[in-house]
């Protein structure tokens, strides 16, 4: 079956868990948290959590593993941590649980950051995998990389990323 036909027959609303990653920003000026709340709501999908957290790596593995339990969403946004900085912790934080690492996500989304910022792309470490049922995503926390990250290849996909984990 082609991607086509397997998108046509994806779920067009998800389940989405948002976990911004800062020890500055609050919910009320997590502009990248709330773009991506807003985004997703416009694009009619659910909701489920949305948190600021500190960049500490026992409480983002905690609160991912806690929110797969208790709210199942299909998608999970994690934004900030992703850079080189020794605050930076939540790739170490969420790799380990991957049961499937999406490594194409890494790799795309460095391209099209390198379109847009030039050499500095290679600072981020932004990955994607599979925790349970859950697609995981770690992007930067930028404004400019959230909606770079969610609109050419996060929301596009994640329907059909939700079909293949159901079957």
């Amino acid at each position: 079956m082609g991607t086509w036909k397997h998108k046509k027959k994806a779920p067009k609303k998800t389940r989405v868990g948002i976990i911004s990653v800062s020890t500055t920003r609050t919910i009320a000026n997590d502009k990248s948290g709330l773009w991506i709340n807003k985004q997703a709501k416009k694009e009619a999908h659910t909701i489920v959590f949305h948190q600021v957290i500190p960049d500490e790596s026992s409480t983002i593995t905690k609160t991912v593993l806690e929110l797969i339990q208790d709210l199942k969403p299909d998608v999970i946004i994690v934004t900030g941590g992703t850079g080189i900085s020794n605050t930076d912790v939540t790739i170490e934080a969420v790799r380990p649980l991957f049961i499937k690492e999406l490594t194409g996500f890494g790799s795309v989304f460095a391209h099209l950051s390198f379109e847009e910022i030039d050499s500095a792309a290679i600072l981020s470490r932004a990955t994607a995998g599979i925790i349970d049922k859950s697609v995981l995503f770690a992007i930067p926390g930028s404004l400019k990389a959230c909606k770079l990250a969610c609109k050419t290849l996060i929301f596009p996909e994640i329907g059909h990323i939700v079909k293949h984990l159901a079957e």
